[in-house]
């Protein structure tokens, strides 16, 4: 139908996500990227063909690309988009360049994207924690140790340059890279479990954590941390 409406305006049409990795449950969405020539866009939807939910993920051409380079705190999520598609209209092997693309980031990319991503959401979210314990407003904790578990999912990912194969399976996975903080594995399987219950235990393995996460961030010579005072003029 796609291929009909836009004609020779389509550069290539694929399935991603659980279907193209073959890992897809009765209730799995159907995901298709739908990649324009440069110039023409196409709209995306997302939508219900019961009992399925299709989402259409459009993308000029070289936007599409710059998205298959890019590295945030998300990138081991996110890139398996990029490397497992299964072609249905592929005529200039686009999907194959953007797996190239998105497996040729560089180090300092990696590096960029977690200092970054430790001032933006890890150190606020310790902050928190500390903030919950100390004032006695344990309701939130567990929230909170879920927040900052996953945020460290994501930062191995990154460490370890590897990415997730779905993100149901990122905390199970995780705990399986060779390059993770010490106490990750403990908190983790809490989580997993939903072992949240003893709020003492909890903050005391947060506090672990994050002692064994800047220690590896020191061993990988990541500095998040700046003593220079930047003025703000709004």
């Amino acid at each position: 139908m796609l291929l009909n409406k836009y004609e020779e305006n389509i550069e290539a049409i694929g399935v991603y996500g659980s279907i193209a990795q073959e890992k897809d449950g009765p209730y799995s969405d159907i995901e298709l990227h739908v990649i324009s020539r440069d110039g023409l866009d196409i709209p995306g939807y997302e939508l219900i063909h019961h009992p399925f939910k299709i989402e259409i993920s459009a993308m000029q051409k070289s936007d599409w690309l710059e998205k298959a380079s890019r590295v945030d705190d998300s990138w081991a999520i996110k890139v398996g988009s990029f490397l497992h598609i299964t072609s249905l209209f592929d005529p200039n092997h686009l999907f194959e360049k953007a797996k190239s693309t998105a497996l040729s980031v560089s180090d300092e990319a990696i590096q960029n994207a977690i200092r970054e991503f430790m001032i933006w959401e890890p150190y606020e979210t310790m902050g928190k924690i500390r903030n919950s314990y100390r004032t006695n407003n344990l309701s939130y904790l567990p929230r909170a140790v879920f927040d900052f578990t996953w945020q460290v999912a994501k930062l191995i990912g990154l460490f370890n340059k590897q990415y997730y194969s779905t993100r149901a399976l990122t905390l199970e996975e995780s705990i399986a890279k060779s390059i993770k903080p010490e106490g990750y594995s403990e908190l983790a399987e809490k989580v997993i479990c939903g072992e949240l219950s003893d709020k003492e235990e909890l903050y005391r393995l947060c506090e672990n954590l994050w002692t064994g996460l800047n220690e590896l961030l020191e061993e990988l010579g990541i500095d998040y941390r700046s003593n220079n005072v930047f003025k703000c003029y709004c």
